[in-house]
């Protein structure tokens, strides 16, 4: 389509090009392409108002010819005519639409999408344990490495086997299956390439974050972070929603949830040799809904080094091995945000020395906790043991 411009010809003839999309199969529509020829007359000079030429053209429509063929969905509209002093301009946009297999997918579940966390794992990362922590379902457009086996087998290793997952193969073609199972049985299945997942949203059993009561936990034989101390750990780490964290001495797990639920969108490793204690933290990670932690059984630093970079790194015990720890959480992030927990005075001199080393920012905080207890009717203040907390960062660092 061109334009015509300067000393105007007696009349202009133009064409107008419109479709309308039928049955539509995954992007896939029967478009009816119509086109009208127009004639509309010209006077020399004359202004015409902009409305006046686009209707003039409508009713001066005098044949059309239709034609129906199977394509993509796209439809191309002419939509903008403009004349003045005997001129006429035609501008022409294009634009295209199609269903998608979240419609797809929707449509065959008799389920409506808004409300579904949308992520592409389509030859890209993508993390499915942070998606279904939402509180919403989780919808995974899969491809390349990232199938719905693999995101399945990555919910149920974090211990969300028992989730409800869809699964959508081949939904644009007569083959098309859904598939109704669970996390842990669709990672032992196998499904075509072109296929979407569905994952209900994660229960979220423990609504609240930070501080959570020393008394909620599941407590053992070891030795746990008290309630005020992490409250303290929390502040001075100052965790973000996406960040990756190291929690190295996890002991109960106790740090190591409240990390995990205030990196909803991260991630958290609690690294712990006991298997007593590795145990502990995977039931308070279930207890608490902290299903993006993630539990490292094995001795520290050697069992940091599959690790993914930590943003922020706390050691509750270190097992002699602090230097190295330190160490090895630099050599990943040299920005990395450090706190470390210290109850004797021998780990307060040897966390000091260690740090002086690194040429770190650091800052020593002291916290005394007493809790009252009663006795008759008095109540008596009882001491818990004091506790050293160590912050430090690089300079500069945020």
């Amino acid at each position: 389509m061109g334009s015509i411009s300067g000393l105007a010809p007696s009349s202009i003839h133009s064409f107008v090009i419109s479709t309308r999309r039928g049955s539509s199969v995954f992007g896939m529509s029967n478009i009816t392409s119509s086109i009208t020829s127009s004639m509309m007359p010209l006077r020399l000079l004359a202004p015409v108002l902009r409305s006046m030429a686009f209707f003039a053209t409508a009713r001066s429509a005098s044949s059309s010819k239709e034609s129906s063929t199977p394509s993509i969905s796209i439809s191309f509209s002419y939509w903008r005519t403009g004349a003045l002093t005997g001129s006429v301009r035609m501008r022409s946009s294009a634009s295209s639409s199609s269903v998608s297999s979240v419609q797809m997918l929707a449509s065959r579940l008799r389920r409506p999408w808004q409300d579904w966390t949308l992520r592409s794992a389509h030859g890209v990362g993508c993390d499915a344990v942070a998606a279904v922590m939402t509180g919403r379902p989780a919808f995974f457009l899969t491809g390349g490495e990232n199938t719905p086996s693999t995101l399945c087998g990555a919910l149920t290793d974090a211990g969300l086997g028992a989730l409800a997952v869809t699964v959508g193969e081949n939904l644009s073609r007569p083959d098309a299956r859904v598939v109704e199972t669970t996390a842990s049985e669709a990672a032992d299945m196998t499904f075509a390439p072109l296929s979407v997942l569905l994952v209900e949203s994660a229960p979220r059993p423990f609504a609240r974050s930070g501080a959570i009561p020393d008394e909620a936990f599941c407590r053992g034989e070891v030795p746990m972070t008290k309630q005020m101390v992490r409250a303290a750990i929390l502040a001075s780490l100052g965790v973000m929603p996406e960040e990756t964290v190291w929690d190295v001495g996890a002991g109960t797990g106790s740090v190591s949830v409240e990390l995990a639920l205030a990196a909803r969108q991260g991630r958290v490793f609690a690294v712990e040799r006991r298997a007593d204690a590795c145990a502990l933290v995977r039931r308070n990670r279930e207890r608490f809904g902290a299903w993006n932690l993630t539990v490292v059984e094995g001795e520290a630093p050697a069992a940091l080094e599959a690790l993914p970079a930590p943003d922020a790194v706390f050691v509750g015990g270190s097992g002699g091995n602090l230097r190295a720890i330190l160490a090895a959480a630099a050599a990943r992030n040299p920005n990395v945000r450090l706190c470390l927990s210290a109850i004797a005075l021998e780990t307060l001199s040897a966390a000091i020395s260690a740090l002086k080393e690194m040429d770190l920012e650091t800052e020593i905080t002291q916290i005394s906790v007493s809790r009252t207890r009663t006795a008759g009717e008095l109540h008596l203040l009882t001491a818990n043991n004091p506790v050293f907390l160590l912050t430090a960062k690089r300079g500069g660092a945020v």
